[in-house]
């Protein structure tokens, strides 16, 4: 008489599949995490490259920067300096976008103060790390604003551009964990 054997996994079969499978995910992890930071780098890029074309159109359009203010330094948004104003302007128009034009247009989301990667509450455009962005517009117009980085890696000092844009990446610190050294650093710059 034969007998019915039913073949079921061992309790060892069963560890052994779990244990490859952790292994698996440890592999994978930093590989989705090393590739989601690159692509919030590459959104961080394409923004500041917008925010600069947009106030360079501003200034094609209305022969002037979209600041009243007369020092650079002045003119400087974003991280410690709230970039609502430019933003209201370059977006809906206001007493200096007179026309109304819109030359920026990007998501918002008012229902948080620092969106990743949309406008928030506070008016503010925010990078993919929920920092605002910071930008740097020559208002005394003489075609050069101060590198943030001063000489550390960034390109010269001063820029001879007239707008300048950045993101303080992932550690939302200037430079590499805030010493202000653009080299080896997170941060994402529209001029280089």
């Amino acid at each position: 008489m034969e007998m019915n054997r039913r073949r079921a996994f061992t309790l060892i079969e069963l560890l052994v599949v779990i244990v490859i499978i952790a292994v698996l995910i440890g592999i994978a992890f930093p590989v989705f995490s090393s590739i989601q930071n690159q692509a919030k780098k590459t959104q961080a890029k394409n923004d500041v490259m917008q925010i600069v074309t947009a106030v360079n159109a501003f200034y094609t359009e209305y022969g002037k920067y979209p600041a009243s203010a007369t020092t650079d330094a002045a003119a400087t948004y974003g991280s410690g300096a709230s970039s609502d104003v430019l933003f209201n302007e370059l977006r809906k128009g206001g007493t200096i976008n007179t026309r109304q034009i819109v030359f920026i247009s990007p998501a918002e989301d008012t229902s948080q103060t620092a969106p990743k990667g949309k406008v928030g509450s506070d008016g503010q455009f925010h990078d993919p790390w929920g920092s605002a962005y910071s930008i740097r517009i020559d208002a005394d117009y003489d075609n050069q604003v101060a590198n943030p980085y001063g000489t550390n890696g960034a390109g010269a000092d001063p820029i001879r551009q007239g707008v300048i844009a950045w993101s303080l990446g992932k550690d939302l610190s200037l430079g590499k964990n805030g010493d202000a050294k653009f080299t080896g650093s997170d941060d994402v710059i529209s001029w280089q």
